[in-house]
């Protein structure tokens, strides 16, 4: 029969999730996810698996605790709005924590050696997977008649992503809040409008 186990797996998960946004993936040692989560090595191995698995279960932490934004961006009613809900909150989760700006997915893989190769191709995967909800959110749009008929979706997704990724890449590097802001506003500057519509 094993030990019991004698910390809150949640707060330890919580503990390394911040690590992980602070650092990435291979920035964030065993020291560095010991000492903030009070636990052990073998502990944490035994609870999570080993780093890999530690860090999958954090990303998926993240997207519960603090990405419940993207799904209500995809809800709102025309495709600017979608836009314009995804800037705003991402600028404000990127700089919300002075001690962990930018994004978890962004920050956890820009760079990584051919060791961690598995885990930059998770975090590839999960903004692929991200682009494609929106680029069939801005079809929708189109055969509405809420986009030109000469929009397309799959651009305007990945161009959607190139702000969101350039922003939290800019909020790492120390930008303000305020300065995101106006990028944000920048970006839908541009956004193209059905001037039939209405």
């Amino acid at each position: 029969m094993g030990r019991h186990r004698e910390f809150d797996v949640q707060k330890a998960l919580d503990a390394a999730l911040c690590v992980f946004w602070r650092k990435g993936y291979e920035g964030a040692s065993y020291a560095d996810l010991t000492e903030a989560t009070g636990v052990e090595r073998p502990a944490l191995y035994a609870a999570f698996g080993n780093k890999e698995a530690l860090f999958r279960r954090a990303l998926e932490r993240y997207y519960e605790l603090y990405l419940d934004f993207i799904p209500q961006a995809l809800a709102k009613p025309t495709a600017r709005e979608v836009a314009a809900h995804m800037l705003y909150n991402s600028v404000e989760l990127n700089t919300r924590f002075p001690d962990r700006t930018g994004c978890f997915n962004i920050n956890g893989a820009l760079a990584v050696s051919d060791g961690a190769e598995p885990m930059r191709q998770t975090l590839i995967d999960v903004r692929a997977a991200g682009e494609a909800q929106f680029r069939e959110r801005f079809e929708r749009a189109k055969a509405e008649g809420d986009l030109p008929a000469t929009a397309r979706p799959d651009v305007l997704a990945a161009f959607l992503m190139a702000v969101l990724h350039g922003m939290a890449v800019q909020a790492k590097a120390g930008f303000s809040r305020e300065r995101l802001m106006a990028v944000a506003e920048q970006a839908l500057s541009s956004w193209p409008a059905n001037s039939t519509a209405g």
